[in-house]
């Protein structure tokens, strides 16, 4: 019997998904129809493929929407977040398996008992972040359990990077994601996490100055700032006793500390729009920011605004972006300084023709067991294939790809609206993709904590 695949929103993270499922269609006996209001973007190889349909679908017409999932038995949505509750509705209605990479919103959360009831799975978060961090956090979680062990800290950590011989800015960074997320990044909530039994906050204006650093094994150094709240998953985690948990994002070492240059400014603001700013240069954009000066440059105004010295090598970053630059123009209509800045930063940090993205994940465990502690660093090393097959669109396509495919198997039977904790989810999902080369280098540390003296005397 022919089973009916229904993907919703063809973007940038679907190129590994497509394939995987179109690679199976023959011996799944899948048909897939790919649903979105731009198809021009959709490969020829994926629109000319004989177990492939392709559909314009405008999510806001009922009749569209909903004629197209009640002729599916599993629907895989990867439009923005916010828009998953139409679907969700519309698979409940027509008593249709769900799958997201996307957070859960409490309106979909609020579907539970209904999805339950009708026997659905509604699997979400199972992307990268949310998604493989869930999965192989709750790997190692589990087996330190299953010995006896208690866990004292959990930490981690995700970035989208670019990959190590592309990496040609001194930034030592580039747009793999929704550029839009990463000038928003940190705003929407004061970052909250528990550190050695104490609950700290971090502002947004102070969130880029607060960074740790890590090692990894043949990359080199990184830093991560912390995510806006560490402790949503301190629950689902079973992590209710531990004394550290922080979840944040990963850059290279020095990103932090010049973006905050940004964020001082007030440059990422994304709450009102600036007047003329399509006809707006570049370095006119940052003088908005500055103080009035009859003589004095807009470099020296900066300068002196933030205090940056002469030889703070923050500096050579600003320039490199030609944020002075009297030619260069905005071109937005009424935008507002993040999308202003957006358009500066895609002029120099997107990905070239030719050039490969990586993503890089990083665990930490600290537990307690038989008297004695210990820690577990997991770290996880992706890098595309080029740039519309990306570590990014691999690592959030094929956990969804895989996910959707065990769910019409049956193989994944538990409903409701979840996400991928449990190990009937993750150790299946998991051992694909370590086939598939997303696999995990775990190193046993000696565990410090965060008073290493104490530790050790």
């Amino acid at each position: 019997m022919v089973r009916k695949i229904l993907i919703i929103g063809a973007g940038k993270s679907t190129s590994f998904l497509l394939d995987y499922l179109l690679e199976k269609s023959d011996s799944e006996n899948l048909k897939i129809t790919i649903a979105d209001l731009d198809t021009a973007s959709i490969s020829e190889h994926i629109k000319s493929h004989p177990n492939c349909s392709v559909r314009t679908l405008d999510i806001f017409k009922e009749d569209e929407r909903t004629s197209a999932i009640a002729a599916s038995d599993l629907v895989i949505s990867m439009l923005p977040a916010r828009f998953h509750i139409k679907i969700a509705e519309d698979c409940l209605t027509y008593k249709k398996h769900l799958v997201t990479a996307s957070y859960i919103s409490p309106e979909l959360k609020k579907l539970n008992e209904k999805v339950t009831e009708s026997g659905l799975v509604f699997m979400n978060e199972i992307g990268l972040d949310p998604g493989i961090d869930h999965m192989s956090a709750m790997q190692v979680i589990d087996r330190i359990r299953d010995k006896g062990g208690k866990i004292l800290l959990f930490e981690s950590f995700c970035g989208g990077l670019v990959a190590p011989e592309f990496d040609n800015n001194l930034w030592n960074y580039k747009f793999t994601w929704n550029p839009r997320n990463v000038v928003l990044a940190g705003q929407g909530g004061t970052a909250k996490f528990i550190q050695e039994g104490t609950y700290k906050y971090i502002p947004y204006h102070k969130l880029f100055r607060r960074t740790e650093f890590f090692e990894v094994e043949g990359y080199g150094k990184f830093e991560g700032y912390a995510n806006r709240d560490s402790l949503n998953y301190r629950e689902a985690y079973g992590l209710q006793d531990a004394l550290t948990i922080y979840r944040g994002t990963m850059r290279r070492v020095g990103f932090s500390k010049a973006w905050n240059i940004f964020v001082q400014l007030g440059a990422t603001d994304d709450t009102y729009t600036i007047e003329d700013s399509e006809n707006m240069t570049y370095r006119e954009f940052i003088n908005l920011f500055l103080p009035y000066s009859p003589t004095d440059s807009v470099e020296l105004k900066l300068r002196h605004y933030l205090k940056i010295d002469q030889d703070d090598s923050t500096w050579e970053k600003l320039v490199e972006l030609n944020l002075f630059d009297k030619t260069r123009t905005i071109g937005i209509p009424d935008a507002t300084p993040a999308q202003a800045l957006q358009k500066i930063l895609e002029d120099k940090w997107t990905l070239g023709e030719k050039e490969k993205d990586m993503i890089v994940m990083y665990h930490k465990f600290g537990y307690e067991l038989n008297g004695e502690k210990k820690q577990i660093d997991s770290k996880l090393v992706v890098i595309g294939d080029d740039r519309v097959h990306t570590a990014m669109a691999k690592t959030v396509g094929l956990p969804v790809a895989i996910a959707a495919l065990k769910i019409l198997n049956g193989k994944i039977t538990t409903p409701g609206v979840q996400i991928p904790i449990t190990k009937e989810v993750y150790q299946p999902i998991l051992k694909e993709l370590e086939g598939l080369g997303i696999n995990f280098k775990e190193y046993e540390v000696p565990y410090l904590g965060y008073n290493p003296d104490s530790v050790a005397s």
